[in-house]
């Protein structure tokens, strides 16, 4: 092997090769270097002279120069290093000529390729000074030194550029590409975008996030108005002028996180991560960086819309709105009917609650603990009904806020005027830019030569087409006016007062949504924490306020039975002492209610309902005697209903017949105690009378 790496080049070179292609492969790095060091790639060109000297004749040697202006990195974008290994494949090369290995590939995937392909059929590789073979060991192994060290020369190139990089954004002179409503000052510093109209819609962003606080609620809110947001795109020439878009949640989403609005100059926001490129593409992934791990950032670096602290305020808002209850994210508020929906934890693991709705029409929503049986399989830490807990916080919330009830009202009235008046600037800001362009398209129209027909046309199209843009915007402006209300009137200014007044009214009514009363809720109480294990029948609430002021409640919980029920004994006591003192059904049920004493699966009490209850509990209903038996005539000198039977001699339903009919006169202290009958000696004798003659009449028709 070594006798023939040294054989001269004459006697590598066979007629097997002058028989097949030679490909001259010509390459600089970037579109300046073509421009600008042309001497290089003259010399590659030149490259051909020497493949004729090794006998190939011109018409057998082709240029492969497909690649001028690209990087040897990769063979993604390079379609002539493509074209040269299909070549190869093929076997129609048989010399492959470059001026150094660095032309041909900078990393040792293509490097490698290349090689393995030439060794396998047969295919020479030459550079500025030297021919080599491929299928020798020591050719080849110099080829695979002189790839390592192309690879290597680019990795040095690459860290250099990236050190001096680094190091000058660490100054905060590395000029970075400025988002719309920002740019660079002459002198090189940052400054705020003259254009009125830019900065007013940034900060209406900022300011409505604040309210809203959600990117979404921010987006319908500019779509509702009318109102786009201005992008200054990053590719195209420079300077990118700012256009106007649509307003999406991308884009709103975009502007909060955009640490440049808050003034600070960040380097290092993003970083390669090869590993999570998608397959087939050819960009190389990126993945973000936790602000903590920024490479530099400059705090107050140049002026902004925000500051630092409300930025940071709002990447933790943007973070808790995605909805991730097992990180302890309780997500915007949303549509559905439960009130705590996000911001209920658990009280005995105190990780956050998920929710679901139950019932045939899901409206049944129920608080879960759910981390244990997602983690390891375990049973569901708890299980809490909504409605009862949710009833419980709203009447808390609103008797929280009942002292402050003017005050809101008040408050909610500067802010529709505040509102009515930051929409009416972002008109007028609207209408003067489109006026604007009108007549600098029209002053453009007038200073062409008249001769010119051909520009004069062209400007004469263009100045109309920006009048009819100026007077589409003023008729959206007065479609807009015809639906908001700009002006706030007495009338509406005492409407919005008087339902201040009556805070449950606003917060019933039928235009506040679920999502209006969470959001209000959100305001005031920060966390609720649930337990409905601590006690049998009742459920633990600890609410955590703004204030950060905190209060525990116990709720009485539905529950299958009243053995489960919170205080089965107490109940029982006190239906026995109502019957006791001579209470009906119905009206111990009546003052049960009152007192505030709950069922055990929820409804209020009825007379049905106690008259089980003592069946249950053996209790009887409590007689004018007590609990002995009725006797035959009472203290009082009035019969019983079988006292009354016996006397006359028929039977007790017979009793209840004459007494409906009025053939006999009682009473009864009240409904359901033993009847009282007032029954004389003479009354007696007619109706037993009456019975005798009955039963003869009855004898005789038979």
């Amino acid at each position: 092997m070594m006798l023939n790496s040294l054989l001269a080049v004459e006697e590598r070179i066979t007629t097997t090769h002058r028989a097949k292609l030679a490909y001259v492969y010509v390459r600089q790095s970037s579109p300046g270097q073509v421009r600008h060091h042309q001497e290089s790639t003259e010399l590659q060109y030149r490259l051909v002279e020497r493949v004729i000297q090794l006998g190939w004749p011109r018409e057998r040697v082709q240029v492969i120069d497909d690649d001028l202006g690209k990087s040897g990195s990769s063979s993604d974008e390079r379609y002539g290093f493509q074209r040269l290994i299909a070549e190869v494949g093929l076997n129609k090369a048989g010399l492959v000529i470059s001026l150094d290995a660095s032309r041909l590939a900078r990393n040792n995937r293509d490097w490698h390729q290349l090689l393995e392909l030439c060794s396998l059929f047969g295919v020479l590789i030459a550079d500025g000074e030297r021919l080599y073979d491929p299928g020798v060991y020591h050719d080849r192994l110099l080829l695979g030194l002189s790839g390592i060290m192309s690879e290597a020369e680019l990795h040095q190139i690459r860290t250099r550029l990236h050190q001096g990089e680094r190091q000058k954004a660490a100054r905060g002179d590395l000029r970075l590409p400025q988002p719309a409503g920002l740019t660079h000052s002459r002198e090189g510093g940052i400054i705020l975008t003259p254009d009125e109209e830019v900065q007013e819609r940034l900060r209406l962003v900022f300011a409505k996030f604040r309210e809203l606080r959600s990117a979404k609620a921010v987006m319908r809110y500019l779509r509702r108005a009318g109102l786009m947001l201005p992008v200054r795109p990053i590719h195209g020439p420079a300077p990118h002028e700012i256009i106007w878009r649509a307003a999406d949640s991308a884009k709103v989403i975009q502007i909060l996180k955009n640490p440049a609005y808050a003034g600070a100059y960040v380097y290092g926001r993003r970083q390669q991560n090869p590993s999570r490129q998608q397959l087939g593409s050819r960009r190389i992934a990126t993945i973000k960086v936790a602000i903590e791990d920024w490479s530099v950032c400059l705090r107050d670096a140049h002026p902004g819309y925000i500051d630092w602290e409300e930025f940071m305020a709002n990447q933790r808002q943007l973070a808790d709105n995605v909805n991730r209850y097992e990180a302890g994210r309780s997500g915007v508020p949303r549509r559905g009917s439960a009130l705590l929906q996000g911001i209920v934890s658990c009280g005995r693991c105190g990780r956050r609650m998920c929710l679901r709705y139950s019932g045939p029409h899901g409206n049944y929503p129920v608080y879960m603990c759910v981390a244990d049986n997602s983690i390891d399989g375990q049973p569901r830490c708890q299980e809490v009904r909504a409605l009862l807990v949710d009833a419980e916080v709203e009447r808390l919330l609103l008797l929280a806020l009942r002292p402050a009830q003017i005050a809101l009202a008040i408050a909610a009235l500067g802010e529709i005027e505040a509102e009515s008046q930051v929409l009416e600037r972002q008109w007028t800001l609207k209408r003067e830019r489109a006026r604007f362009e009108a007549d600098r398209a029209r002053r453009q129209y007038d200073t062409v030569e008249p001769e010119n027909r051909l520009v004069a046309r062209s400007l004469e199209k263009l100045w109309e087409e920006k009048l009819r843009r100026a007077e589409d915007v003023e008729r959206d402006h007065d479609a807009w006016r015809r639906e908001q209300a700009i002006m706030i009137t007495e009338a509406d200014r005492a409407d919005i007062l008087a339902l201040g007044e009556n805070l449950p009214l606003v917060w019933h009514a039928g235009t506040t949504t679920a999502a209006d009363r969470k959001q209000i809720l959100r305001l005031v109480i920060s966390d609720v924490f649930l337990d409905q294990k601590r006690e049998r029948g009742r459920v633990w609430m600890k609410i955590i306020w703004q204030t950060g002021a905190a209060s525990e409640h116990w709720l009485q919980r539905r529950v299958q039975s009243y053995t489960q029920h919170a205080e089965p004994d107490q109940l029982q006591k006190r239906i026995r002492e109502l019957n006791a003192s001579k209470k009906m059904d119905a009206e111990i049920a009546i003052i049960l209610n009152a007192e505030g004493i709950c069922t055990a699966r929820g409804p209020a009490f009825t007379g049905e309902t106690i008259h089980l209850l003592r069946k249950r509990w053996h209790i009887r209903t409590v007689k004018i005697n007590g609990s002995a038996m009725n006797p035959r005539q009472w203290p009082d000198g009035t019969y019983s209903v079988q006292g009354a039977a016996e006397v006359l001699g028929i039977t007790s339903q017979t009793i209840f017949d004459w007494l409906r009919k009025g053939w006999l006169s009682g009473h009864q202290l009240a409904k359901g105690m033993p009847w009282q009958i007032i029954l004389s000696e003479e009354q007696a004798m007619e109706l037993r009378a009456r019975v005798r003659h009955t039963s003869e009449s009855r004898r005789e028709a038979s």
